[in-house]
């Protein structure tokens, strides 16, 4: 019987309902477990580099719930001739609706309205107006899944939708030529993007000040797309009209001056853990699992040199 280490949190149920009596998971790996396990699921929080390799000899597939790679070496996993499966489709919708929920949050000033009426200062309502998506411009940086996703959504509530992605065949009807028509065009902007050494702070100080004053930026992909500071700047300018954040730099985060402003709102990196989502993700990284020890080719490896 094949070890199934976890490391980190998972459904236990829904994992051992895949591995069947042939592969046994160990859901608080000793380290003769570590050293002894076939396999290993990786959570989002925890590293998977080379010395945590070297104390699983008998390694023979890694699977990351998700599809960001950024905390496991997977260079290193493929030199050692050990996939990195990944579930690529299993929180589509649920990240999809996370964000738009943010941006209506902000659009709609949520907060402000709950604010007011919890205060008894019914008379506020004037003097903020809600915001639509229905005529607005709204642009999406990464047209994989989760970005169509997104973007037939909008569209279907009456957005215009524009989307930029250098790696993607998007439709003419919404390609964006270029991030900077993304950023100046839009009245919602948000971002779907694997992190990459390229694209790391690509919301700063300069493109910032591009955006469409009082703008809505969401960020439900990776934190380091955004230069906090600058962010917090445009907010105090009124240059960003909101902000809204489900993912951080480090997880959990350092407390930033920007999580305390009125037109920010945050969420703990769970817009793709919804109850759906999340059993989704445990079960195809459990599928990705036997495939490869019982021999078959898994459906969805990461690739070397893919960061997130």
């Amino acid at each position: 019987m094949s070890v199934v280490v976890a490391l980190g949190p998972v459904d236990h149920e829904v994992v051992r309902a895949v591995l069947g009596p042939r592969h046994q998971l160990v859901t608080e790996p000793t380290e003769a477990d570590l050293a002894s396990a076939s396999a290993a699921i990786v959570r989002a929080h925890v590293t998977v580099d080379g010395p945590m390799l070297d104390r699983m000899p008998h390694l023979q597939v890694i699977a990351r719930t998700g599809v960001g790679t950024e905390r496991v070496d997977v260079v290193e996993a493929a030199r050692r001739g050990i996939p990195v499966v990944v579930t690529p489709g299993s929180n589509t919708n649920a990240v999809a609706e996370g964000a738009l929920t943010l941006g209506l949050h902000l659009i709609k000033h949520v907060s402000f309205m709950h604010n007011a009426v919890a205060s008894g200062e019914w008379d506020a309502r004037t003097r903020v107006v809600p915001g639509d998506i229905d005529g607005a411009v709204c642009g999406i940086v990464g047209w994989g899944r989760i970005g169509q996703r997104l973007g037939s959504v909008l569209t279907a509530m009456g957005a215009t939708v524009i989307a930029f992605d250098p790696f993607a065949e998007i439709p003419d009807s919404v390609r964006a030529e270029s991030l900077d028509d993304v950023f100046t065009q839009s009245d919602f902007v948000s971002l779907h993007a694997p992190l990459t050494a390229q694209n790391r702070h690509m919301v700063n100080t300069e493109t910032l000040g591009r955006f469409r004053p009082g703008a809505v930026l969401v960020n439900c992909s990776r934190g380091p797309l955004i230069d906090l500071d600058a962010a917090h700047q445009a907010l105090l300018s009124g240059q960003l009209g909101g902000l809204g954040l489900d993912v951080f730099d480090d997880e959990p985060p350092t407390i930033h001056p920007v999580f305390s402003h009125p037109n920010v709102v945050l969420s703990p990196h769970v817009s793709g853990l919804s109850d759906r989502a999340a059993t989704q993700t445990f079960h195809d990284a459990a599928v990705g699992i036997v495939d490869v020890l019982e021999g078959r080719t898994p459906h969805a490896v990461a690739k070397v040199g893919a960061e997130g």
